[in-house]
């Protein structure tokens, strides 16, 4: 008896395992700023500077929607554009008020120092108030004749190949060798770009593997707070 259920034990944890969290992600690894998938491709995000353009005049407008439209058109490979509002954790800057606040002498300017920090964690309270806006550049590469064909699969075939869990040694070594062959070309693409956007007064910069994981982990666990998401090591 105790046998029989030490079976369906291990075959429960064994089925668990099949379709927890890491398999269930495309993503196999994070090496050298760069994402490399599952199916072999690889993946750099670009963090780009918003542009306001109510602030511009009507002709200044009309140029830079010129321009980015060009470099639209200009691209001879496929791009993601991810728009992120996250919330805006103020905790930081209180603490830091409230450690300065105890320094301040006068009565009157340590009152109004007291009712701003008040002010502040009621809206700290009150998530959703104030939210930032981060704009980021997927750039995608796959080897050779794949590039097209693998970026342009239906999600649900996508899908279908991330449940599939079989992974060994072979197509470990085959992923890294695509990596080292598809670095270079992808580094190409993503200075495309850069200089592209960098023309029309964008900042663009490339996210470096901790800001990789830690912007991962802030999507795919948006209800944890800023200080839950892990540190680099």
């Amino acid at each position: 008896m105790t046998a029989l259920f030490d079976q369906k034990h291990i075959q429960k944890n064994n089925h668990e395992n099949m379709f927890n969290t890491e398999t269930m992600l495309p993503i196999s690894e994070i090496k050298n700023d760069t994402i490399i998938l599952k199916d072999g491709g690889i993946r750099a995000i670009l963090k780009v500077s918003g542009l306001n353009l109510d602030l511009k005049n009507g002709d200044e407008q009309s140029i830079i929607l010129e321009q980015y439209k060009k470099f639209l058109n200009g691209l001879d490979f496929p791009i993601q554009i991810l728009a992120r509002n996250s919330y805006l954790d103020l905790s930081n800057y209180i603490n830091y008020m409230k450690d300065n606040t105890t320094k301040i002498e006068n009565n009157i300017l340590k009152k109004q120092a007291g009712d701003y920090i008040s002010f502040l964690e009621d809206i700290d309270l009150q998530q959703g108030l104030i939210y930032t806006k981060d704009f980021y550049i997927i750039v995608p590469y796959y080897q050779s004749e794949k590039d097209n064909g693998e970026i342009n699969k239906s999600w649900i075939t996508k899908f279908l190949n991330v449940l599939n869990t079989k992974d060994d040694a072979e197509r470990i070594v085959e992923r890294y060798r695509g990596f080292l062959k598809g670095e270079k070309m992808l580094s190409t693409r993503c200075n495309v770009i850069i200089e592209w956007l960098g023309s029309m007064s964008i900042h663009v910069d490339k996210v470096t593997t901790p800001d990789i994981i830690s912007l991962l982990f802030r999507c795919y666990n948006p209800l944890l707070q800023g200080n839950q998401a892990p540190e680099w090591v």
